[in-house]
């Protein structure tokens, strides 16, 4: 992977973009593109550097594989600074991925050895952002808070980074250009704004301020390994957008529409299609049958040609203009056009007629395979078997072995790894280890990341469900089948098999019979 974040590489590190496509923070109407103010802001009374501290993370990342566990805690460290949030409080701004599983958190400040205990109180995993609150609220009182431009930066502009990078334990200042401003995908597909800089940027840098004429324009996130002094910041709209959406206490993100597309460069397809030479846009070639929530579903139709969003033209390769001098994917203006019936408007061409619909947006897209963010995977264990919800934190892992031979046998795992929820609350339940030891699974094969399809030929919705089933059960036996190809069928009598799971959590060392999510509803069945 090209992109590094900038403390010790994290778990799981996606950057995957499917088709469908989060809204971005302003279009050209909201988006500030006035002369930069910066160039005459005052400079600042005191030195930045005052307002920058280190973040020392204690972190325990999930197993994946084994998700009743977590590995064994690791030490990182990353950069932050003060900032003064949107509702008047005292915060520290810092990446999501210096803090995302920590189990402990500590602050130091520029030119002291104490450190302070603290918490994360929002987090953003989509655009990589995180909010800490120090324990002891006098603790670093006297230092300066950063604030942030209401411009994008343009190219040429000098910058200077500030952070804790590698190679030394004072703070460090390096200088750069900005590269480039465009559109591109971040973590957890999402879609934004971001800036590139050519100002050295290292491991630890993390969460660091890159500041033009006294203001924050971005927070260093990541930087390219397959070249030299490429980094990146996430710019301050963003940050802004992150902080006036955290601001209640709890963030809910950007919002999705779901459309998957093709471009109409190709003169045949646009032939066929009737369009003449001044209409553009791009055509979709996936027709959604519904959303979850929602009764009106998808607007869209097949062979829709999608040529605006909003009042904004989409070209033949699905770009529109995001400001003076700036395009990129049309699907970053979706969420600032979102209306208060939570849809967002754009002009089709169908069947030859030019026609006005308002497709549902979503914070959260339904999908199949979520992404845990910065949570544990889900879990069950029923006799000898380990249960687990897919998701794609979970794939990537299987990626990384078994995908090849999961393909062979038609997984669900992956036919179905692009898919959204067919109904509201749709999982895909996994086998999540091998059998542990017992006499019960002799003469089994190991049905390892095997996709439970049905119990008893009861489908499986979701991982709820099947506690559920296998506890209620008043059948002598159960029988397991799986979503691959030429999977064997597991027989085994439910008493054996509900009675064997204390012994094999003993066995194992393992504490709880599911994850704390579940555990009510396990315990419930105990009494």
């Amino acid at each position: 992977m090209p992109f590094r974040f900038l403390t010790r590489a994290t778990l799981l590190a996606l950057t995957t973009l499917w088709a469908f496509g989060p809204g971005a923070p302003a279009s050209s109407q909201l988006l500030d593109t006035a002369e930069p103010e910066s160039a005459e802001a005052a400079p600042l009374d005191f030195d930045p550097r005052q307002a920058v501290v280190r973040i020392y993370s204690t972190i325990r990342y999930p197993q994946l594989y084994e998700p009743w566990n977590k590995t064994s805690p690791s030490e990182s460290t990353g950069t932050g600074f003060f900032i003064n949030t949107p509702d008047g409080q005292r915060l520290i701004l810092t990446n999501n991925h210096v803090v995302g599983w920590a189990s402990q958190i500590y602050i130091e400040g520029y030119q002291s050895t104490e450190r302070h205990r603290a918490r994360v109180v929002a987090a953003a995993t989509d655009f990589d952002l995180a909010l800490l609150k120090l324990d002891k609220p006098e603790a670093l009182a006297d230092r300066p808070t950063l604030d942030f431009t209401n411009e994008l930066p343009r190219s040429r502009d000098n910058v200077a980074v500030y952070g804790y990078p590698t190679g030394g334990n004072e703070q460090s200042v390096t200088k750069g250009i900005v590269s480039r401003v465009e559109v591109a995908s971040y973590d957890e597909s999402a879609i934004g704004l971001r800036v590139q800089v050519d100002a050295a940027i290292n491991p630890g840098n993390s969460g660091g301020p890159a500041i033009l004429d006294g203001r924050v324009v971005g927070v260093a996130f990541q930087a390219n390994t397959d070249a030299e002094n490429v980094g990146y910041l996430i710019p301050a709209v963003e940050v802004q957008r992150f902080l006036e959406d955290a601001a209640d206490g709890s963030y809910e993100g950007k919002r999705y529409i779901t459309l998957d597309f093709q471009v109409l460069d190709n003169p045949g397809l646009r032939d066929q299609l009737g369009l003449t030479s001044d209409q553009t846009g791009v055509m979709v070639n996936r027709v959604e049958t519904g959303h979850p929530g929602l009764p009106t579903g998808s607007q869209f139709r097949f062979r829709d040609v999608v040529t605006h969003i909003g009042p904004y033209a989409i070209d033949n390769r699905g770009q529109s203009e995001i400001a003076p001098e700036l395009r990129g994917a049309f699907l970053y203006l979706a969420d600032p056009l979102v209306d208060d019936h939570g849809t967002v408007p754009l002009t089709v061409i169908r069947d030859g007629q030019t026609i006005e619909i308002r497709e549902p947006a979503f914070n959260d897209p339904p999908l199949l395979l979520p992404h845990i963010g910065n949570g544990y995977p889900r879990y069950y264990i029923f006799g000898p078997m380990a249960f687990t919800q897919a998701t794609r934190d979970f794939y990537e892992y299987v990626n990384r072995d078994y995908v090849p031979v999961l393909g062979l046998f038609r997984s669900p795992l992956v036919t179905r790894f692009i898919d959204r929820q067919v109904f509201p609350g749709e999982e895909l339940v996994c086998v999540t280890a091998p059998f542990f030891p017992h006499p019960l699974v002799r003469g089994y094969d190991n049905p390892l990341f095997n996709v439970v399809e049905a119990v008893n030929g009861e489908p499986i919705k979701n991982l709820e469900h099947l506690v559920r089933l296998l506890n209620e059960s008043e059948d002598e036996f159960l029988e397991f089948t799986f979503g691959e190809f030429s999977a064997e069928q597991f027989v085994f009598n439910r008493q054996d098999m509900k009675d064997s799971t204390e012994e094999i959590l003993n066995d194992n060392g393992i504490r709880y019979q599911s994850s704390k999510d579940l555990r009510d509803l396990v315990e419930s069945y105990e009494e």
